[in-house]
């Protein structure tokens, strides 16, 4: 049995989150099904994340999250490799509404238990209710049998944020600042709750990142880490565009910036789309009162920094746009030792995400209770 704990911090008890770039053993995804977030009956997402999957796999085992009343539809769309449970949620999104886990230096893992609120709850989020998401991470650490921090009054999701895993970690103003998650607490006192959730020691404020209307800005479509000193950045050399002055900005910071370890960032830049992307006009959605509204003139937001790191491997996004070979490219040279896989993601932009959003990584090591029972069975 998980036990939740309201009273400690990781940092107390010797819990760091590992960068997405430590040993994994599994990847966390959700099954898509809203009709009023996902066209066609979420059918062609449905296929897209279906390919991601499978990409994943490659590399690691895979568990696919579904509701009930798509169990039987998924199993039989998955291939047998890919493990499918039976769990309930309000939308498809593992990385924000997933526990972030937390490993120590004897292997054992634990759990972040974030509150979740739609980013922005009744402010600006994008659907109501969201009372099943909130309750995911929880499910998923009883399932793994891993002990969780929960961390009622403190909304945060695990796009919002990226960690090197020695100390530092990387987000937007635009997004923790925003009057939707915690405007009861300073900029001051969220980094105090960065620090000692994800054990960390210096937090870099991004000012602004490239999607205000969907998530307030999360960090994973703008930058992140790719080994320690490190990272991607998004370089959209456009004027035009309406991503060109937040990555430029990025770019500009992060050049300036130093590590928790006092290293200066190396930053290695990634290309965007040549053209934007934007909802197709055929793109119909239910329309409904819970749901936030689309449409066909919304630009969406594609990035190629919206990557998982996988074991061995980098899981790419897509969109039969001029640039995907230069992003692939620019990929491979920064992780040569890594193999890249590009997976065709449009489908999931015009749902409001891209592959990081839809992922969440369970680092290698093993809960204390599992720990305890294997040392019994060895007796």
């Amino acid at each position: 049995m998980a036990d939740r704990i309201y009273d400690r911090t990781p940092k107390q008890d010797g819990y760091r989150m590992p960068a997405e770039y430590e040993r994994q053993k599994q990847i966390w995804m959700c099954w898509p099904e809203r009709t009023d977030v996902w066209r066609d009956g979420a059918r062609p997402a449905q296929q897209a994340y279906v390919e991601v999957a499978k990409a994943i796999r490659r590399f690691e085992p895979v568990t696919m999250l579904v509701n009930a009343r798509q169990y039987d539809h998924a199993r039989a769309t998955l291939p047998p490799e890919i493990r499918v449970v039976e769990m309930s949620m309000n939308d498809a999104w593992a990385r924000d509404t997933g526990p972030v886990f937390l490993i120590n230096d004897a292997g054992e893992l634990r759990a972040c238990d974030f509150e979740f609120n739609a980013w922005g709850g009744l402010t600006d989020g994008l659907f109501f209710p969201w009372d099943l998401d909130d309750r995911l991470a929880r499910k998923i650490c009883e399932l793994e049998m891993i002990d969780s921090y929960r961390t009622d009054g403190f909304v945060l999701e695990g796009g919002s944020f990226h960690v090197d895993g020695e100390g530092t970690v990387l987000t937007t103003e635009m997004c923790l600042l925003s009057k939707g998650r915690n405007p009861q607490l300073t900029k001051e006192q969220i980094e105090c709750k960065l620090r000692v959730y994800l054990n960390a020691e210096k937090v870099i404020w991004l000012k602004d990142g490239i999607d205000p209307e969907e998530t307030n800005g999360h960090i994973d479509d703008v930058a992140c880490f790719v080994r320690p000193g490190e990272v991607v950045c998004l370089n959209e050399e456009n004027p035009n565009s309406p991503f060109y002055q937040a990555s430029q900005n990025a770019l500009h910071q992060l050049s300036q910036e130093k590590d928790a370890k006092g290293r200066s960032l190396k930053v290695h830049r990634l290309c965007c789309p040549k053209e934007p992307i934007r909802l197709p006009q055929d793109y119909v959605i239910d329309n409904t009162e819970t749901a936030k509204k689309r449409s066909t003139s919304d630009i969406c937001i594609a990035s190629y920094v919206n990557f998982l790191i996988v074991n061995g491997g980098l899981i790419v996004p897509q969109y039969d746009d001029e640039n995907d070979a230069l992003a692939i490219k620019q990929l491979q040279e920064v992780f040569p030792d890594r193999q890249v896989v590009g997976v065709h993601t449009r489908e999931i932009v015009y749902g409001g995400g891209n592959i990081h959003c839809i992922t969440q990584q369970q680092p290698e090591g093993i809960s204390k209770e599992n720990k305890e029972r294997g040392k019994n069975y060895d007796e």
